[in-house]
């Protein structure tokens, strides 16, 4: 259980531990440079993405961060339980887990749906996450001062394969990450009172969905024009943004739990724009 001081103060990462899934990877690196630069020691997973993850490494070594980084396939739940095994083996316990995992296939990268698609978007968008969850909460839940969940997910659960999105979002992505929702309020319920769980939403960012994507370079600039103009504010969203997001959640939402944190810049409600007010008839 919490201490009061805890309840009623921001909850101070230093000397706390924290697992960052995808770190090799720009958002999730950007999260884990925020952690670690908050006073936090680092355990960062990586798979398929071998440069990126040595670049990773090459950084935090230079910044001097406190971390060591596992290797896994977090689709396979052995590999899953090795992380969690090399944690505790290390740090002793886990206070944050930053649940980052993802496949999101984009249409205009992989063209029609098949079978393949959907399973390896619902092993990695779905399923990854709820056996990391399934290590974690107990060691949260052991957290001296209480242990902090921060799952990421997409605003493609909430619009779909629709409108000018629906060339990068495909319908697995969609309908995995619309069941990251229920996954969070249950692991709400199951860690309170000492574990905060929030969903945190993102819509189109750089290096997820947005600029510096494959997928990206393959649409025309009028697709390109037409997904931005969509936001409200009018751009993609920035690495920087996502981690402010994530500390806000992690450090300062202290009273917040199984909630959603949507970070979209107005994308889910620029579909539905409001017209001007009509004249009317009668002046009353």
């Amino acid at each position: 259980m919490p201490s009061s001081l805890s309840l009623s103060s921001p909850f101070d990462l230093r000397g706390k531990t924290a697992l960052v899934f995808g770190a090799s990877r720009p958002i999730g690196k950007a999260i884990a440079v925020a952690l670690a630069e908050a006073g936090a020691r680092l355990c960062v997973t990586w798979f398929d993405w071998p440069e990126d993850s040595a670049r990773m490494m090459e950084e935090f070594d230079q910044r001097g961060y406190d971390y060591i980084s596992v290797r896994a396939d977090l689709r396979e739940p052995d590999q899953v339980a090795t992380v969690f095994a090399r944690l505790v083996s290390e740090y002793g316990g886990l206070d944050v887990f930053i649940n980052n995992i993802e496949r999101g296939g984009m249409p205009v990268v992989h063209g029609p749906y098949t079978p393949q698609q959907w399973d390896l978007e619902m092993a990695t968008t779905l399923k990854a996450k709820w056996w990391a969850a399934r290590h974690a909460m107990p060691l949260l839940k052991a957290a001296p001062e209480g242990g902090v969940m921060v799952v990421l997910s997409s605003i493609a659960g909430v619009i779909g394969r629709s409108g000018p999105a629906g060339l990068v979002f495909n319908d697995g992505y969609a309908a995995a990450n619309r069941a990251v929702a229920s996954f969070v309020e249950t692991w709400a319920r199951e860690g309170a009172p000492s574990v905060r769980v929030n969903e945190l939403m993102l819509g189109i960012f750089e290096h997820r969905h947005g600029e510096g994507t494959r997928g990206w370079g393959l649409l025309a600039e009028e697709e390109r024009r037409a997904i931005l103009g969509t936001a409200l504010l009018g751009r993609s969203g920035k690495t920087a943004e996502v981690a402010r997001a994530v500390l806000f959640l992690v450090r300062d939402a202290t009273y917040m739990t199984g909630a959603l944190l949507r970070l979209d810049g107005g994308y889910v409600l620029g579909a539905s724009r409001v017209p001007p007010m009509p004249p009317g008839e009668e002046d009353v």
